[in-house]
């Protein structure tokens, strides 16, 4: 059986480039896939491989000076998982735009478990705003109650829609929450920075934790990972629709038309009538051989027995 590890770890890295070519030398040599990213301010990562061989890989880390200690999440996986194994240095590890040495995951919010966000948002203060940092493609197929969800593309976005909604957040409790919590991390420096909220929270490991402990919980519906398995399910609630006939539905697309490759919710019935577009035009474009057909993804389907051995979640 495959296992999918998601870790991150801000740290100080002086040499990156070093750092680079021991983790491609120790993923090759245990058939790791997957992608880790790694820069300055430290490493993110998430990695495919077999139980055996991904467990090893944890014991390296552990025994490394640099990134002991480090809370690694592990989900059920698949050789499909991933094409390849990708290890880059990049300026941020994750690509938030802002200066590191400027917003720092030691100025963020306060770290809380998911027992004390369950019971936070059990017992729901008036003054509490739950603030969904993620993308707009993954929220909509999963998120918390009642979460302020912005209508964001990508997480470089982000600082801009808090400046222009500060008065959200005047003088209120904000609980943030990514996936795995490598975006809260800063993100949640985004906001303290600004002085306007009263306090500034974030979930301790991200949707990945909390759902753990509370699939059944305030967390509705998928969590959108960063995999072939998309987004893999956490509960029976369906947030999306169809991008082409707006029935519920919670299942992602790529687009075949390798031009427009868009990232679509589409029912069975929409892409067997649709054969894989998100719109008659790419179909006919297709068709009619003017573009390019994308080749098809492996869709990944852990069996009921593995997403139950390991609650489901990932990324970053």
């Amino acid at each position: 059986m495959e296992q999918i590890l998601l870790y991150y770890k801000y740290v100080d890295i002086m040499y990156p480039k070093q750092v680079l070519k021991w983790q491609k030398k120790i993923c090759a040599e245990l058939n790791l896939k997957g992608r880790i990213l790694l820069a300055t301010e430290g490493i993110n990562g998430t990695v495919c491989g077999s139980i055996k061989n991904t467990e090893k890989y944890i014991d390296i880390m552990n025994k490394s000076e640099l990134f002991k200690d480090i809370d690694f999440k592990t989900s059920p996986g698949s050789p499909d998982a991933f094409p390849r194994m990708q290890v880059t240095v990049k300026n941020e590890i994750v690509n938030l735009g802002l200066d590191t040495k400027e917003v720092t995951p030691q100025d963020g919010g306060k770290h809380l478990t998911p027992d004390e966000v369950h019971q936070l948002l059990e017992n729901k203060p008036e003054d509490l705003v739950v603030l969904d940092t993620r993308n707009d493609y993954e929220w909509k197929v999963g998120t918390f109650r009642n979460a302020v969800k912005p209508p964001i593309k990508n997480f470089r976005e982000f600082p801009e829609y808090i400046e222009k909604n500060l008065d959200t957040f005047k003088d209120k409790k904000v609980l943030m929450f990514c996936t795995g919590g490598v975006r809260c991390e800063r993100a949640t420096t985004v906001l303290t920075q600004k002085n306007v909220a009263k306090d500034v929270y974030q979930i301790e490991g991200g949707i990945h934790r909390y759902v753990e402990k509370y699939p059944d919980g305030h967390f509705r519906g998928k969590n959108y990972v960063f995999d072939n398995r998309v987004a893999v399910r956490v509960n029976d609630d369906v947030l999306g629709s169809c991008y082409l006939c707006a029935t519920p539905c919670d299942e992602y697309i790529n687009c075949f038309n390798v031009e427009c490759n868009k990232h679509v919710i589409a029912c069975d019935p929409c892409v067997q009538k649709y054969e894989n577009t998100c719109s008659a035009q790419c179909q006919e474009l297709i068709n009619t051989q003017q573009v390019n057909k994308r080749p098809a993804r492996p869709k990944i389907n852990l069996s009921e027995e593995a997403c139950k051995a390991k609650t489901d979640s990932c990324s970053v």
